[in-house]
């Protein structure tokens, strides 16, 4: 089979809710992907900052592997000699009382507005049914029905009501806004990302974290913070909330807690708050199944012993000085933090951010456009300088054929 082959049976047998790029997968390893015709790849996208650690990262497979030999899932039924050794090690690396483990980035999400409800009915008091969650247009935390209620993106939500009530929706990196929407005594959280990733990278203004924190704490608000894309060291500190020194009641992880190895997320926050969860009132089969709890474990690990954090504050401002550097009037905007990045792309002879995602691939690097003008840049926080100088030549070179 080549690689028109394998999108054609993809295409008749699977469900059309993505638009890939035109390149068929097949082997990864470190920062680099081969193709099913073994051509090789820079990997820019990172499955959405999934594999921070790299492809298949020896350590973080060994601890799925060792683990599968032994025990795969107990569900929550019955306790599992793994379990508590992951809610220990997480709890103390993040620095909160207790987790909630569970699988997607999207259930996390599910996880954290749960939460959020029952502290406010039981804890602050609001009466039943009334409790608000404000959120920012532009955001983007999963596609569950729920989610897409509070989102602004016409392609999340159409089509998809009646909606989930509950939300109200503030602009992004606007305090006085956010200012007005807690003054009703019901909100009861606050949800953000730190940078808006689908929705091009965005970021905010400095100071706007912290401002959006203490807001929250003097009005008795919950600030929950969505790192499921910005966390585990994607943005050059191990979360993106510590660039301001913010300490969410409500974190949010998926995403690179596994190393991409396995489906993992978890919901952190403090006794006063995840205790207002009683049994029976949420869980997952599958969360916190013992191959999760070591590999999160295992890839956890990693990002301290291999500095991640640091690598990618380091790389990451070279790699946007230098993409800054390119002479080309498609480039409107470079923007981003750590090696989360963006180029905004201003369309030239009929030609978008996806032709040129295209182009980029033929060269030799995977990118993913978010909308039409936006490629995103996130690769493996294992990359080095050379590597990083050698992906700059690639982006050059394809900007230059247009």
């Amino acid at each position: 089979m080549n690689t028109q082959d394998y999108i054609e049976r993809e295409g008749k047998y699977g469900a059309h809710n993505y638009h890939p790029l035109p390149v068929v997968l097949e082997k990864g390893e470190g920062i680099f992907v081969w193709d099913v015709e073994g051509k090789k790849y820079y990997d820019f996208l990172s499955a959405y900052s999934a594999v921070n650690q790299g492809h298949c990262h020896p350590k973080i497979v060994k601890a799925l592997t060792d683990q599968a030999k032994v025990l795969n899932l107990t569900s929550r039924a019955f306790y599992s000699a793994a379990l508590g050794e992951y809610e220990e090690y997480v709890t103390k690396y993040f620095g909160y009382d207790k987790v909630l483990p569970m699988n997607s980035g999207a259930e996390a999400d599910e996880t954290a507005l749960k939460l959020c409800r029952k502290w406010g009915y039981d804890v602050k008091g609001i009466e039943e049914n009334k409790a608000k969650i404000i959120v920012c247009d532009g955001n983007f935390h999963g596609r569950t029905i729920t989610i897409i209620s509070m989102s602004t993106d016409p392609e999340s939500y159409k089509g998809f009501g009646p909606y989930t009530p509950g939300f109200e929706v503030v602009p992004y990196n606007d305090i006085p806004a956010l200012e007005k929407a807690l003054e009703d005594p019901n909100v009861a959280g606050f949800l953000v990302e730190p940078i808006q990733g689908e929705a091009g990278v965005y970021v905010p203004e400095d100071g706007y974290l912290k401002a959006a924190y203490d807001l929250c704490k003097a009005k008795n608000v919950l600030f929950i913070a969505d790192e499921v894309q910005t966390g585990i060291a994607r943005t050059g500190k191990l979360l993106a909330v510590d660039h301001e020194d913010v300490h969410p009641d409500i974190l949010i992880l998926g995403k690179a807690i596994s190393g991409g190895v396995y489906p993992i997320s978890a919901v952190l926050a403090d006794d006063d708050i995840m205790l207002a969860i009683k049994p029976g009132e949420h869980g997952s089969t599958y969360g916190g199944n013992p191959m999760a709890a070591k590999v999160a474990i295992a890839a956890l690990e990693v990002v301290k012993e291999e500095k991640l954090a640091e690598n990618a504050e380091r790389l990451g401002k070279i790699f946007r000085d230098e993409l800054r550097k390119i002479d080309s009037d498609m480039i409107e905007l470079v923007r981003g933090k750590g090696l989360l990045n963006a180029v905004i792309i201003k369309p030239k002879n009929g030609k978008f951010a996806w032709d040129v995602c295209v182009a980029m691939k033929e060269n030799g690097l995977i990118a993913k456009p978010t909308h039409d003008h936006i490629i995103r840049f996130a690769p493996p926080l294992v990359i080095t300088e050379e590597q990083i100088m050698e992906a700059v030549e690639i982006i050059k070179k394809t900007l230059a054929q247009f």
